[in-house]
């Protein structure tokens, strides 16, 4: 078998494990939050932004948290916390921080049982292998929490698929958002 696919099987086995219903749950949530926030670190928040700004497309009112646009958190307003690990300090204390404020926060993470997991109100547990190759990880040939970062993005784009069915968002509408400054 090819590296390639040995890397597509591995996302496959770790997407497979994550119920519709679950992403579907997410793309719901997404639709009665007043605003978005998302927040990651590292390549996890290369994820992040890549959701926010599909999202954005989408017609989503969203922001990156640490961006200098980001406006104060309030009543109504979601925050998507997304750290392989779920032990990434900014993340955790941002969520706690929202939870702590009377907003939702879903954690994206692959240990239920992590501090992001403990500050959130509901949780997107994505089983994939991180950088700490814990006992119970799925076995990766890749590097760090890559197995992790790809499986997110592909989930990511699969609720953002719900949530223009949601909205009624086709794809003349996403691009009439897409930047035309480039």
């Amino acid at each position: 078998m090819s590296v390639v696919q040995t890397i597509l099987k591995e996302v496959e086995m770790v997407v497979s494990q994550v119920q519709e219903e679950q992403l579907k749950s997410v793309a719901v949530q997404l639709k009665h939050a007043k605003r978005i926030f998302i927040i990651g670190e590292g390549r996890s928040g290369f994820m992040a932004k890549s959701f926010a700004m599909r999202l954005m497309h989408l017609g989503a009112a969203v922001y990156v948290v640490g961006e200098t646009i980001t406006p104060s958190i309030e009543q109504g307003d979601l925050l998507v916390a997304v750290s392989g690990s779920g032990t990434t300090k900014s993340v955790v204390w941002t969520a706690e921080k929202t939870k702590s404020l009377g907003c939702s926060v879903i954690a994206v993470t692959t240990n239920p049982e992590s501090p992001l997991a403990v500050a959130s109100t509901h949780l997107l547990h994505v089983p994939a292998a991180t950088k700490y190759r814990r006992e119970n990880e799925l076995k990766t040939i890749q590097p760090l929490g890559s197995l992790f970062d790809q499986s997110v993005h592909i989930l990511f784009d699969t609720i953002c698929l719900e949530f223009a069915k949601l909205n009624e968002v086709n794809h003349n509408e996403a691009f009439s958002r897409h930047s035309n400054l480039e």
